[in-house]
């Protein structure tokens, strides 16, 4: 569906020209969807919103990012509803930074959005402990400062099993009543009311322009083949609508494998491996505690079926841009960035075509395009609120690829305009790195679980991106690209004592920790570190066992006479599970007397309860050692986050 405006946007806010009731009065009809994404999901939603109230017959609609709104314009506006995801440990989007920083200025006042109706919808996951936090903090931050709430906040949660349509879905409907019943003049026929002409598929929001092989050629000429393959990458994740907005402008760097090393026992219940890396294109720059995030490659068996499936020709030239620049064709493309690049590399390195599931307005889209009526009924109802469990079931749950789903419809022939503006979009996956580059001179080392579950038909799915690096031989020389970023984790100073906790891959971080402070060790006096390790077997996946306990021994890093500790918690290897939690609070004294001391704590590992058990741990230790009660010792403990002395990284 295509949004429409009257063209309001274009007008000037010029208070001098006109007041703001009569500006208020010409935005009366607009609704204004304003998003922060981090990852493409917000803007999905958002999206959804606008399509939604198009078909009900609201005059306009504007969908637009937080970081291209003018936050001075927001008491202008009559109508807004704000999708916000949370990411990391509550933190707000990236998009999201400059708008809320605005809000944040005290001189706004409580009566600065007197007039403006707001709806607040938010993006989150329950498995964290700042669930939603991005859009709870705005939803309160609206209402400080006047804004009336038109319906209570909705939280979209990635745990449901529905995702955050679970939530989506009857917010809507609820949003649209509430809508009708404020201001009629934004759903003029009803909140009911579904216009009968917009049945039919607008234009894609993306056009394909095809260049000739000779024109293009002879444009481009490169020093090596990693100035050929950067160029290539940058050109055509340029151009991906699902680009995610962090590493587009940045060349990568191009690594090598040089150990892949199973660290689980062959058998086990997981399979953990080690990876080292070497650069072999440019100079490998990082800190201890940052992130590495790798482009994965996909299986090229399953690009050329994708390819073929949809009677696409690998070998042409293509630039991709949206479809409201008026100036494309062959002169924008050579002289922007976005250089022409074949249909095939295009969709190597930015759709994902065989391993991510796609959306439900995938479905719909599709039906616009089957010719067998059976499939087109289907669906139909997928795209529907009635078949949304069933499109769960049959797409979520079992972890359907495009490329399946495609399959199983053959009658659907979507042009690949759609193709590249619906496929989910290849990411780049974030691993925390567990190298030094002071122990570890000239290489990046990575710990990954190798991700892989079977669906409720027992069919067997693996993660992209940890079952390719697991496929790598490394005497292969595969050339892989990479980018360097930091993490939540902040590399601490060799003078402030650590309390480290890291149960399974968490410990990854902190390999790279204890690594630096031994190296720092030999030229300075360093601060203690307690290290909280947790597996399910000692037999089986205690991870790098000889590293930690080397540094047990008298002059370690972790050595007990020297003010540290390494304590492991084996889950499975007793009736009773022992976690973590157990070991820290078989130590409260040592934890307490650290803190006291000035410890920062980092935390790293599995997003799912994790962090919340760590937190809940270190305010029983709190209370006990520090002899205060519950709520004190949770602000003591809120107290040293704000401080930066309490970093957690988690992972889904």
């Amino acid at each position: 569906m295509g949004l429409k405006s009257n063209g309001e946007e274009s007008q000037s806010l010029d208070e001098g020209e006109l007041s703001v009731a009569e500006i208020k009065g010409m935005r009366k009809s607009r609704l204004l969807i304003l998003y922060a994404s981090q990852t493409g999901n917000a803007l999905d939603a958002a999206e959804r919103v606008g399509r939604d109230a198009e078909r009900r017959g609201c005059p306009t609609t504007l969908i637009i990012s937080m970081d291209k709104f003018d936050a001075h314009c927001l008491p202008y506006e009559e109508t807004v509803v704000f999708i916000v995801s949370t990411t990391g440990q509550g933190d707000i989007p990236d998009s999201m930074k400059v708008f809320w920083r605005f809000l944040l200025q005290a001189k706004l006042g409580n009566q600065w959005l007197l007039g403006v109706k707001c709806a607040v919808f938010g993006l989150g996951d329950s498995g964290y402990q700042k669930y939603n936090f991005a859009a709870k903090k705005l939803d309160k931050r609206l209402t400080d400062l006047g804004a009336k709430q038109i319906i209570e906040r909705g939280l979209g949660d990635d745990q449901h099993r529905s995702g955050y349509e679970g939530a989506f879905d009857p917010w809507l409907a609820s949003l649209w009543s509430a809508l009708h019943q404020i201001n009629p003049t934004i759903l003029p026929r009803g909140a009911g009311f579904i216009d009968p002409a917009m049945a039919i598929l607008d234009r894609p929001k993306f056009q394909i322009i095809y260049h000739e092989h000779d024109k293009i050629e002879s444009l481009y000429s490169y020093n090596s083949d990693f100035d050929c393959a950067e160029r290539q990458i940058m050109s055509a994740r340029s151009m991906s609508p699902g680009k995610l907005f962090h590493n587009e402008n940045r060349p990568p760097c191009f690594l090598q494998m040089i150990k892949n090393k199973q660290l689980t026992n062959v058998g086990s219940e997981k399979d953990v491996r080690h990876f080292e890396f070497e650069a072999v294109s440019s100079t490998i720059k990082y800190q201890a505690g940052d992130v590495l995030e790798i482009l994965p490659g996909q299986d090229p068996v399953a690009v050329d079926a994708f390819i073929h499936r949809c009677n696409l020709d690998p070998e042409m030239l293509i630039t991709v841009q949206p479809i409201d620049n008026e100036n494309g064709g062959l002169e924008s493309a050579i002289n922007s960035q976005s250089g022409p690049v074949k249909l095939k590399t295009f969709v190597e390195l930015t759709m994902d075509v065989a391993s991510a599931s796609p959306r439900r307005y995938f479905f719909e889209v599709m039906s616009f395009f089957a010719t067998a009526g059976h499939e087109k009924e289907r669906l139909q109802y997928f795209a529907s609120t009635e078949g949304r469990d069933d499109l769960y079931r049959y797409n979520q749950k079992e972890r359907r690829t495009v490329l399946e789903v495609l399959d199983d419809f053959p009658s659907v022939q979507m042009p690949f305009e759609w193709l590249v503006q619906l496929v989910p979009p290849l990411k780049t996956r974030a691993f925390s790195i567990s190298s030094s580059p002071l122990a570890h001179a000239d290489q990046v080392h990575l710990t990954v679980s190798v991700v892989s579950w079977k669906t409720p038909y027992k069919r067997l799915r693996s993660g992209l991106c940890s079952a390719w690096l697991t496929g790598i031989d490394p005497k292969e020389g595969v050339n892989i690209p990479v980018w360097f970023n930091r993490s939540s984790l902040p590399p601490p100073p060799p003078s402030l004592p650590l309390i480290l906790i890291g149960p399974g891959t968490g410990c990854a971080p902190f390999r790279a920790f204890i690594s630096e402070r031994a190296a720092q060790s030999t030229s300075e006096t360093t601060a203690p570190i307690l290290f909280f390790f947790g597996c399910r077997n000692e037999e089986n996946d205690f991870l790098y066992k000889d590293l930690w306990l080397s540094h047990t021994k008298s002059g370690g890093i972790l050595s007990e006479e020297d003010g540290g500790g390494f304590f492991v918690a084996f889950s499975r290897d007793q009736p009773k599970k022992i976690y973590v939690q157990h070991k820290m609070k078989e130590e409260s004294k040592r934890i307490w007397n650290l803190l006291m001391g000035g410890a920062a704590v980092y935390v790293a590992g599995s997003s799912t309860k994790m962090p919340a058990d760590i937190f809940s741990c270190m305010v029983e230790i709190i209370k006990k050692e520090g002899g205060v009660p519950e709520e004190s010792a949770i602000r003591q403990l809120r107290l040293l986050d704000k401080a930066g002395r309490y970093n957690v990284e988690a992972w889904s």
